[in-house]
């Protein structure tokens, strides 16, 4: 039976509050907002509202501490970075994945460690022949040539 994998979606500002808690482990309200509310300016309603609406969505669980909630993920950095990903190639002409992902190496920082990661990866990955464009017509200049070489 194949299951569909729902894809992790959570706005910038609750990325912020993963980040805290993916580095903590496990922490609180508090501690989040006293990292965060000089940067961001958010009150502690504001961080205990970005906790909600991420409890809600199933990306933290929480256990009571005393007076207190401990948040924890209960998905991991990876596996959030990895739909986040998937969901911006999917919203782009697959014919494009190739150089969106040059765009992005171009102007990120990267280690020589990276580099060379990424180079490995490369030699490994087996080409293919020709990216089949997935849009509905109308959506990208692909669909446009096919039918204007047709004519």
């Amino acid at each position: 039976m194949n299951t569909v994998v729902e894809p992790i979606k959570i706005s910038d500002s609750e990325w912020e509050v993963m980040r805290v808690i993916w580095t903590k482990g496990k922490t609180d309200a508090k501690t989040i907002n006293d990292l965060l509310s000089s940067f961001k300016g958010w009150k502690l309603a504001t961080t205990k509202t970005l906790l909600g609406r991420l409890v809600k969505k199933d990306i933290l669980q929480t256990e009571q501490s005393g007076k207190k909630f401990v948040y924890s993920a209960k998905v991991s950095e990876e596996e959030t970075v990895r739909s986040a990903t998937e969901n911006i190639f999917s919203h782009i002409c697959a014919k494009r994945v190739g150089s969106t992902i040059t765009d992005m190496v171009a102007e990120a920082e990267l280690t020589q460690e990276d580099i060379d990661n990424i180079q490995m990866v490369l030699q490994e990955k087996a080409p293919v022949s020709e990216v089949t464009c997935n849009c509905i017509p109308g959506q990208c200049i692909c669909k446009e040539n096919e039918m204007e070489e047709k004519v």
